[in-house]
């Protein structure tokens, strides 16, 4: 059974920091792309960041690019996502997301909140 299961969101004040965590579970984590999405109220669901399965390349959104980093431990089965210099418009839902053999799978979401 294929689980992905998001923590680390939380009320933040503009400009801090958090750090989001994705544990996986029931497929090969190691083998595989995993990437985090975000959703904000009233807009579609955006990719965020992406990272190989090696971790050798990243890709990020545009909206992102310095302040957020997406990283794995592919001993612990997590990717982790570090955002700093957070904006009132980082405010989102944000979901775990992965792609394997056996279909398309997504977290439950961890609610980030950027407000003074």
């Amino acid at each position: 059974q294929v689980q992905l299961v998001e923590s680390g969101g939380g009320l933040v004040q503009p400009g801090g920091s958090l750090r989001l965590s994705c544990a996986a579970s029931g497929f090969s984590f190691r083998g595989n792309t995993m990437s985090w999405y975000r959703q904000a109220p009233g807009k579609e669901r955006e990719l965020v960041a992406t990272m190989t399965r090696t971790g050798g390349s990243t890709k990020y959104a545009d909206f992102v690019k310095g302040r957020f980093t997406i990283s794995r431990d592919n001993d612990k089965n997590t990717v982790f996502l570090q955002m700093n210099s957070l904006k009132p418009e980082d405010t989102a839902v944000y979901y775990c997301y992965t792609r394997i053999s056996l279909g398309v799978y997504w977290g439950q979401g961890t609610q980030v909140t950027v407000s003074s």
